[in-house]
């Protein structure tokens, strides 16, 4: 031992101290390549450029949220909760502290649970809405950076990814869309489809490579997926659908070559053990939140509804070209057309001027092979005509409402302009393929010009005319989104004893004191989803004399604690005035907290 170490002492020692250094700089460069990878400096571009194109998020995250305070407030609620009761009692997740006494709370709306690691981290009011306001930003960034590499993985260059990575991110119809978190959570799509592409050894440049086929990004790419359902079903029930479909085309192919060849195509057991793995955590996550939300429809009928919402969403031709009022460069310009939208928030649906004429010549002028070209036009136009809903033929069937009788699920879909993730998913590809044409067709000009200064010119002036279609796609992602205060719980909810119910009660306010509760989570009866339940509708009839004999005795029989009044909020409500009502012979006490008042039951 002794003598191996003297040996490898005069090895260090008779080395010269050039070639030592240059050891060492060799292998720190080897093990900082991560950081100079194109993966990592796509992701840190992508949450740079997320940063600045969601400004104002970031500037008082613990005090503003995005759009209004509606939805946002009642999503900031959700990532909250959902990681407070994985830390504390996982038993109790769809339980949640709202609509006290009803079970199965947390499944009233698209519950964001994938994002319930994020909810564990701090914890309070102030904790809740720097999250929501991370999250923001963060899911923009995973939008970018999966279109991005989907599009690299497909055959598009650096240039061609990125402009589908920001066009597909930004586009101006998002923006509608700013209070809606389950919505702009779309950026898994895009990843693991980039993942099981990768996988397979699959492109639209090249088509299937079985040399490429890596089973661990198949097996991640069915994990991002399931992931992503866990976001909500608004968004990931198509995916379901698509990658269903996808599984089939995808074994009819392999088998009519088996067949036309009479042998069978190399695919490997590595790769089809990933698939089946991944496949079945991907299906028992999708039909185990599909059993929670169908138990919430029985426990409460009246939270289905009918096709008469979708045909009430189904936007019109003209809103695929109508942006948002909230996009910086084309709201005020298309304030007529928005006009003639009954819903302009689900009809505006602009993918982006730039998109359009990019895909359009992506369509001719592409890096991808022409049948892969034809089928994403088709992709295209297939999903526009969904996405006009009932107003496609008059009745939109065969269409939307077809999937919508003959799908399982598909009906709880009632908004089809939302397909709007698939139509500009694919336009961006399609870009893509465009931009990656122009940029290596310049190239091959350039090498076979015998000029050498237009070689150098063409190197030259070939950036900056690639930068022109990312400028402008950018430029249409600027936001005018408003970002108004959050208002802070009132000390009257921290020393209230639970359940609580807290009035005025009903309407856009609930989702507000649903964001109180994220102090503490006490339970309250308050709450906001897309139907009531009988028991609060009760609630809320019971009380509208409160404080007397008979809402006094209702809610005591309910097991309600404490009621919180907030006057400021009650104008035009059954509750103004009510701290002029007496409480004379009730058996409770008031409590005057900084104007808020406290009633102790």
């Amino acid at each position: 031992m002794n003598t191996r170490s003297t040996a490898a002492q005069r090895t260090a020692e008779d080395a010269s101290p050039d070639q030592t250094a240059d050891d060492r700089a060799t292998d720190g460069r080897g093990r900082w390549r991560w950081a100079r990878h194109e993966w990592t400096l796509a992701a840190l571009g992508s949450l740079l450029l997320s940063v600045v194109l969601t400004w104002p998020t970031m500037r008082h995250p613990a005090s503003t949220i995005p759009n209004d305070l509606g939805d946002p407030t009642l999503q900031a609620w959700q990532v909250a909760w959902s990681g407070h009761a994985l830390l504390n009692s996982p038993a109790n997740l769809w339980d949640s502290n709202t609509f006290f006494p009803e079970k199965y709370t947390y499944a009233y709306s698209d519950t964001l649970l994938g994002y319930a690691p994020i909810g564990m981290l701090g914890s309070g009011f102030e904790a809740a809405v720097i999250r929501y306001n991370v999250l923001y930003v963060l899911l923009h960034a995973l939008a970018a950076f999966g279109a991005y590499v989907l599009a690299r993985q497909l055959g598009a260059n650096r240039w061609g990814g990125a402009v589908a990575g920001i066009a597909w991110a930004f586009a101006p119809w998002r923006l509608a869309h700013a209070g809606h978190l389950n919505i702009l959570s779309s950026g898994g799509i895009a990843l693991c489809l980039a993942m099981l592409a990768r996988g397979h050894g699959w492109s639209l440049r090249h088509g299937y490579r079985p040399e490429r086929r890596r089973p661990g990004w198949a097996l991640a790419g069915w994990l991002v997926a399931a992931w992503q359902v866990t976001l909500g079903f608004g968004i990931g029930l198509p995916l379901v659908y698509f990658l269903l479909a996808a599984v089939l085309v995808a074994a009819g192919c392999h088998g009519w070559s088996w067949w036309r060849k009479r042998e069978r195509p190399p695919f490997g057991r590595r790769l089809l053990l990933a698939d089946l793995g991944g496949g079945a955590v991907f299906g028992a996550v999708t039909v185990l939140l599909g059993l929670v939300y169908l138990r919430v429809v029985d426990l409460n009928p009246q939270a289905e509804r009918g096709l008469e919402w979708t045909k009430m969403f189904s936007p019109p031709l003209i809103g695929f070209v109508t942006a948002p009022g909230d996009s910086w460069l084309w709201g005020e310009r298309h304030a007529a057309a928005r006009e003639q939208l009954s819903w302009p928030p689900e009809m505006a649906l602009l993918p982006g001027i730039t998109l359009i004429a990019l895909a359009a010549a992506g369509l001719f002028i592409s890096t991808y092979r022409a049948r892969h070209r034809v089928a994403l036009g088709l992709g295209v136009l297939g999903t526009v005509l969904l996405g006009l809903g009932s107003t496609l033929g008059g009745d939109g069937d065969p269409g939307y409402l077809t999937l919508s009788t003959s799908l399982p699920g598909w009906d709880a879909l009632r908004t089809p302009g939302r397909m709007m993730h698939w139509t500009s998913l694919l336009l961006a590809l399609l870009a893509a393929g465009a931009v990656t044409a122009l940029a290596e067709s310049s190239g091959q000009t350039s090498a076979s010009s015998d000029q050498p200064s237009a070689r150098r010119w063409t190197r030259m002036l070939m950036p900056v005319v690639l930068l022109v279609p990312l400028a402008l796609v950018t430029l249409e992602g600027v936001n005018r989104t408003p970002h108004p205060t959050v208002t802070p719980p009132p000390a009257a909810m921290r020393a209230a004893q639970d359940p609580i119910l807290v009035l005025p009660a009903g309407g856009v306010g609930d989702l507000t004191y649903m964001l109180w509760t994220t102090d503490g989570f006490p339970r309250v009866t308050n709450g906001l989803a897309g139907f009531e339940p009988v028991s609060q509708a009760q609630t809320r009839i019971a009380v509208a004399s409160f404080p007397d004999a008979g809402s006094v005795a209702y809610l005591r029989g309910i097991g309600v604690r404490s009621v919180v009044a907030v006057p400021d909020r009650t104008a035009g409500t059954p509750w103004d005035g009510i701290a002029a009502r007496p409480i004379d012979g009730l058996g409770i006490t008031r409590e005057d907290l900084d104007g808020t008042l406290l009633y102790r039951l």
